[in-house]
């Protein structure tokens, strides 16, 4: 096999392999990522009043994308399993729309960062929405699930240009 020496997680013979993180240094690392889910004005009204098919379905989803994080290394391949100092996620209605606005924010001191964590989180909190709505409205649309912000690590600092979007 030809080498694949620009690709982190392959080996010289374009085996798999999980990233050596062992001589990287100890540092905070956060991360932010956001998910959107859109749905009929019946499911919305529900979901914001509490009083979805299957219960209160914010609570259940921000509690799904806490545990989600927690658990991203038996999701996600090669992923290594962090001790989390912090995973919150919190559920908004946006402004004039029938939509919700996920944000998970993630925190480690750690040898590699918690970007798949809060994107991991963000993303179940979503998928934990729409089943809990989906009695209701089966054409509910999940997107925009993104990266909004990482601090610490090698690679430096990220921010999403908001505008650009």
């Amino acid at each position: 096999m030809s080498s694949n020496s620009g690709l982190t997680h392959q080996d010289s013979d374009g085996r798999i392999r999980m990233v050596d993180v062992g001589d990287k240094a100890v540092t905070t690392r956060t991360a932010i990522a956001r998910a959107r889910i859109s749905m009929a004005p019946c499911a919305f009204q529900a979901i914001r009043e509490g009083q979805g098919p299957k219960g209160d379905a914010l609570q259940t989803a921000e509690l799904a994308g806490i545990m989600a994080a927690k658990r991203t290394s038996d999701l996600i391949p090669l992923c290594h399993p962090l001790p989390l100092t912090k995973a919150r996620v919190s559920i908004e209605p946006v402004e004039g729309e029938t939509a919700f606005e996920v944000r998970a924010q993630v925190r480690t001191d750690g040898k590699t960062g918690v970007e798949m964590e809060a994107l991991t989180a963000a993303s179940v909190a979503a998928l934990t929405l729409y089943d809990m709505a989906k009695a209701l409205d089966k054409s509910m649309t999940i997107s925009q699930v993104q990266l909004v912000e990482k601090t610490g690590g090698k690679s430096g600092d990220f921010k999403r240009d908001e505008v650009a979007e």
